[in-house]
Parts: C-alpha cells; sequence; structure tokens
C-alpha cells in the first residue's frame, strides 16, 4: 500500500529542469521575429564550417563560390551563418537547447522521461547535467567530421536523448532494473545494479536488439530526413550517433562507485 505523500512516479529534478528548459527556450522563441530567431541562431546554433574556417579558411571560400555559381539564395544564408568566420565555443553545447518546431521539442521531452530519469537516477541530478554536457558536444563533434564543409545550423537536444539512451543500455536490461517512470524508490535501488560491462552488451540479448534497432532506425530517419523547415536546418542523425556512442562508451566515467554489499558482523 502506498504511503500518503508517496509519488507513483519519480521524475529526477535534473530531468524536470531540462525538460522546462527546453520547452521555456522554444516558448520564448515563438515572441521573437524572423530577424530575431535568424540572429539567435547565427549565434547559438552549431555550424560546422565556422570551426572549418578557423584552420582552414580556403575551403570554406570554395563553398561560397560554388554556392554563389548556383545562382541560389543559399550562398546569403550560409554567409549570415558563417558570420565574421570566429568558431563560437560555446555553441557545441548551446545548439542542444534550441528546436525548430513544438513537435521538435516536443518528441525530445517525450524521450528524455523515460531515458533521462532512468540515467538521471543511477548518475544523480549533478553526474546527469554533466553527462548532457559531454553528449550534446560528442554528438556536436560527430556531425562535424562528417559535415567539415557545412554551413547550415544544426539544432535540437537529440543527442542529448541518444546519449541517454546508449547509457540506459548498460543497465536497464539487467534483473530488477526496469526502464521508464518506476515506482517510487528514495534509494533507487533497482538502478544501482552492478552496470553490464561493454562486451556483455553484445551478448545480451535485449540489450543487442535495442542497440541494432536504435542504429537502424537512425539510418534509415536520417536517409529519409528533410528538412526541419527553418533555414534548412536539418535533422542531423550523425549528432544522434555522437551522442549514443558517448552515452555507451562513456558510461564509466560518469556511473558513481557502487557500494560494497554490506557484510553480516563476524566477516571479513
Amino acid at each position: 500500500m502506498k504511503s500518503r505523500g508517496e509519488r507513483i512516479f519519480n521524475i529526477p529534478v535534473a530531468v524536470v529542469a531540462l525538460i522546462v528548459l527546453l520547452v521555456g527556450i522554444h516558448a520564448l522563441r515563438e515572441l521573437l521575429s524572423a530577424e530575431q530567431n535568424l540572429a539567435l541562431l547565427a549565434n547559438f546554433a552549431f555550424v560546422p564550417g565556422r570551426f572549418t574556417f578557423a584552420f582552414d579558411p580556403d575551403r570554406i571560400a570554395r563553398v561560397l563560390d560554388a554556392a554563389q555559381a548556383a545562382g541560389t539564395m543559399q550562398v546569403e544564408i550560409d554567409r549570415l551563418f558563417l558570420g565574421d568566420g570566429r568558431p563560437l565555443w560555446w555553441t557545441p553545447v548551446t545548439y542542444a537547447l534550441l528546436h525548430a518546431s513544438w513537435a521538435h521539442v516536443g518528441l525530445n521531452c517525450l524521450w528524455l522521461v523515460p531515458f533521462g530519469a532512468a540515467v538521471a537516477r543511477r548518475f544523480g541530478n549533478w553526474r546527469f547535467v554533466l553527462f548532457c554536457f559531454a553528449a550534446a558536444v560528442a554528438g556536436a563533434l560527430v556531425h562535424f567530421l562528417t559535415h567539415i564543409d557545412d554551413l547550415q545550423p544544426v539544432i535540437g537536444a537529440s543527442a542529448i536523448v541518444s546519449g541517454t539512451m546508449g547509457a540506459a543500455l548498460r543497465f536497464v536490461f539487467q534483473a530488477d532494473a526496469p526502464l521508464g517512470l518506476g515506482l517510487a524508490d528514495p534509494q533507487n535501488l533497482a538502478y544501482r545494479k552492478p552496470a553490464l560491462p561493454l562486451s556483455a552488451v553484445f551478448t545480451n540479448r535485449t540489450a543487442l536488439f535495442f542497440l541494432i534497432f536504435w542504429f537502424v532506425a537512425n539510418l534509415l530517419f536520417g536517409i529519409g530526413a528533410g528538412s526541419l523547415g527553418f533555414v534548412d536546418a536539418t535533422i542531423a542523425w550523425q549528432a544522434h550517433i555522437g551522442g549514443f556512442l558517448l552515452g555507451l562508451l562513456g558510461f564509466p566515467l560518469f556511473d558513481p562507485p557502487t557500494a560494497a554489499p554490506q557484510l553480516p558482523a563476524g566477516h571479513a
């Protein structure tokens, strides 16, 4: 029987705060003019070509020349997002706070509830916040490596969401370690089981099925994806993979040490 005041669902504070932040930022953007939104994207979206310009300006100059020769408006958009050519070092994080539409932010928040909550329960709120930063940067890095000449802005928290999925893969498929909102558990004991070694992920049939499904779904999604509808800001599925790999491979960097079991008195 549930005690008085006990919550059936227990979403960690860090996850609630992140969702409120994402929704709040998008709501504020709805109040801005198109010009103000463009300026916001130019300063806070991730633009791979700006970082390339810092060490190989001739390469980006050729991109602009090709766009100019094509006689389209794309060259004006490219110049806008190139700006003065200086890399904006905060954008590998801030891009994850911006979204193209309510459907975009809503979908990311929907996935954050089960996967983000599971990971935040295990990591704790502050480790979870650091993990989100790292997943965003990892997503930006992989997108950069595959779009080194690109001057289109990248936005969205999907790298963070994918990171939580990769991290969850290391522990949610074990016995008594359920995924989802879960019953209220002040000590989060169900989420403190020893994590699967990376090698075990590939031998655990449920975990392996989830891994294969995730990669196939993202590949198909990336092939069929189009524009997000705002100055050709595209769905950066490579950033999803970067975040996912950070969660899967970097999991031990954020996972708190598991407390040693308490032995009965008289045992060494």
